[in-house]
């Protein structure tokens, strides 16, 4: 029987909880804080239950804990509650790295009763460890949903957490509001769900009105004003959002679909060209998901922006996303105004990064 293959956080979240298939090593990595808290919440409760299980739980941060007494309190009995007896090892990636060969024994030959949680940030399939609980344990992955299984998950999430219904186009457009991180969106249903009429159903209307309506003005601002080439104007809005405690990682999400849409407008321009055919701008933008209102503005954007730059907006976004998810030393701050600046620069078609 070939490994299992790691289960993404939603699917194990939508399965049924089930303790008689638990496993007795159970790793929960990724970018994701908001699910990783959910994934560990759900196995916490799968192994220890109700009650006073609590008494059968000890926590480590893994750049203090020691593998001796993570086996001791592995193999130690249970005071009170059910006879497993559960550990978790936080930001683990350092006690993984120190003790990687005796894990391998470990998951090889795990203590009866004791369920071991390591929670890392970076898991690569090509070591032996994730091999050996790919064989016997558990692996969830704890990356943010993109695009449709983002809406999806909200939609989803809406229901199920808080009785509430959601249309996927607007929960696209509570998504394009906030951004990616989970822990917003999930803040923002809350407040919706509180604030919905007799029909229990989040309306555009609704969203438009309650979430953060004025950050996600001041976000649009912000990008605006670099595409014209305002990069004051625009540091000034970026300046605004952080002091008013905005995430940065949620302000990249806020901008970024704007920016792909240009992104993607350049190459349907240039794939154009290639192939002997002359693709307009305006037909790119529209091709790209530009809506009508918005083209003339966004026209002029992009014809600043050029092609140049244009080709590049991709790679950008990714290495902006990946700084600030820790890539980089630079302070959050610092990565977004480089990108900001990237965008409000002087057009310089003899330049290709």
């Amino acid at each position: 029987m070939p490994p299992a293959k790691p289960v993404h956080a939603i699917e194990y979240l939508d399965s049924p909880e089930d303790q008689s298939s638990l496993a007795p090593v159970c790793v929960v990595f990724g970018d994701e804080p908001f699910l990783k808290r959910q994934v560990i919440a759900r196995l916490r409760s799968s192994v220890l239950g109700k009650g006073e299980g609590d008494f059968s739980l000890t926590a480590f941060q893994g750049a203090t804990a020691t593998l001796p007494d993570v086996l001791e309190e592995l193999s130690t009995l249970a005071m009170f509650g059910g006879g497993k007896r559960l550990v978790v090892i936080e930001e683990a990636d350092d006690f993984v790295t120190r003790y990687r060969g005796d894990l391998e024994d470990y998951v090889a030959r795990p203590k009866a009763g004791g369920v071991l949680i390591l929670e890392v940030a970076s898991w690569p399939a090509n070591t032996r460890l994730f091999k050996a609980v790919a064989a016997s344990g558990l692996q969830v992955e704890c990356s943010a949903p993109a695009g449709s299984r983002l809406t999806r998950w909200l939609v989803a999430s809406a229901k199920k957490v808080h009785g509430v219904k959601l249309a996927l186009p607007v929960a696209e457009q509570l998504a394009e509001m906030v951004g990616p991180e989970l822990g917003l969106l999930d803040q923002e249903l809350a407040k919706l769900a509180l604030s919905v009429g007799p029909q229990k159903e989040i309306t555009a209307e609704l969203v438009t009105r309650l979430v953060g309506a004025w950050r996600a003005k001041t976000a649009w601002d912000m990008l605006d004003a670099a595409l014209e080439g305002n990069a004051p104007q625009a540091l000034v809005q970026l300046d605004r959002l952080i002091l008013a405690g905005e995430h940065p990682v949620a302000i990249l999400g806020q901008i970024s679909a704007s920016l792909r849409r240009l992104a993607a407008a350049t190459r349907l321009v240039l794939a154009g060209e290639a192939a002997g055919r002359r693709v307009t701008p305006r037909a790119a933008l529209e091709r790209a998901g530009v809506k009508g209102y918005f083209l003339d503005k966004t026209e002029r954007q992009l014809r600043r922006l050029g092609r140049h730059r244009g080709r590049q907006l991709y790679r950008w976004l990714i290495e902006a996303d990946l700084d600030l998810k820790g890539d980089s030393p630079a302070p959050p701050r610092t990565i977004l105004e480089r990108l900001l600046a990237r965008i409000s620069a002087a057009p310089t078609p003899a330049r290709t990064s």
